[in-house]
């Protein structure tokens, strides 16, 4: 075994020892010595991979993203099917993962949801490493102890708690129910493994957040995509590449709030919105003529309008405006997925 996963193993054994004693020093009553098993952690370190990606210059997100991406993966078979976050691997033409024995393999795009963010790769040589099971996020609450684990490095390892599970909205038209926030931050977020008590996966690492712990004092945190939320898509994911329509319209958009507004902070070049004759600095009051005020309820009331294709009204103020006239702006949605270059 390499030094480093052994150091990471020992570091693991240590933070479930600290996890055991935390949770006995909170109780009135002395309960026994804990029993610290490590056998489920040992292969699921394993199975955390570390994934690098290429991506052309003249892709849709090469300025947004970049063009060079590394982070971080999760086998979860033993086929080399790994699951990491989708922006890692978005219009990738070159990726490859490294193994626990710190041997690179190439890897070939499998599949990308828009819809909860995760992408799916599969290497093209075995990994070295056992699959880790696929757990259930359904019954993580308040309180849950959990593992964040990143590929590689001295801080791979977070021992950390769930502190929220609520919806978020991500200003590139992203909404997410459920998701799942956690304390403290994990620093190298981007596809790391969330490991329940079981040894079982139960997301997967997506952003570093202000808001973890909402509130007159916002605690920094991490949000994880749920592992139920690949359940549903997974067959159609792994046969097409995608999911099966019906999917969400997509406006081409970024958005952020602020006392009670949405406005518009960047256009797709070629997007729908830019098309329609949106621009930034537009303040969105309403879908449908129906009001809005924080980015949930924007990307809620344009799901509401129809799938991807339908027509979604606006209800704009315009950054030029100079007499408050609120327009209605329809915009021709589509589908992200074709918007994308997808090698």
């Amino acid at each position: 075994m390499p030094e480093t996963m052994k150091t990471l193993l020992d570091q693991t054994r240590a933070l479930l020892l600290w996890a055991a004693l935390a949770v006995s020093a909170c109780s009135t009553t002395p309960p026994p010595a804990p029993e610290v098993t490590t056998a489920p952690f040992d292969s699921a370190l394993s199975a955390v991979v570390g994934v690098y990606a290429n991506i052309p210059e003249d892709a849709r997100t090469a300025d947004s993203l970049g063009v060079q991406r590394q982070g971080s993966g999760v086998l979860i078979d033993n086929d080399g099917l790994v699951l990491t976050i989708g922006y890692l691997i978005l219009e990738a033409d070159e990726i490859a993962v490294v193994g626990p024995e710190g041997n690179q393999i190439e890897a070939d795009p499998v599949a990308y949801d828009h819809t909860t963010g995760f992408g799916l790769i599969r290497a093209r040589e075995p990994v070295g490493a056992t699959a880790l099971k696929i757990g259930s996020s359904k019954n993580l609450g308040d309180g849950t102890p959990v593992l964040a684990v990143s590929f590689g490095g001295p801080d791979a390892i977070v021992a950390a708690q769930v502190v929220s599970r609520r919806s978020f909205a991500g200003y590139w038209e992203y909404l997410l129910e459920k998701a799942i926030f956690t304390i403290p931050p994990h620093h190298e977020f981007g596809g790391a493994a969330l490991i329940d008590r079981k040894g079982e996966l139960v997301g997967i690492g997506s952003l570093m957040v202000n808001d973890a712990v909402v509130g007159d004092h916002p605690v920094i945190g991490n949000m994880f995509v749920p592992i139920d939320s690949l359940k549903p898509i997974l067959a159609d994911l792994l046969t097409s590449g995608r999911r099966k329509p019906p999917v969400p319209p997509w406006l081409g958009l970024n958005t952020d709030e602020a006392r009670g507004r949405v406005y518009i902070t960047r256009l797709s070049e070629g997007g729908p919105a830019e098309q329609a004759g949106l621009k930034q600095g537009d303040i969105i009051i309403g879908v449908g003529g129906k009001r809005i005020g924080t980015m949930i309820e924007f990307f809620r009331k344009v799901r509401i309008q129809g799938n991807a294709g339908s027509p979604v009204q606006l209800d704009v103020l315009p950054v030029a405006s100079t007499d408050l006239t609120i327009k209605k702006i329809n915009v021709k949605s589509i589908d992200r997925y074709d918007w994308l270059s997808n090698p």
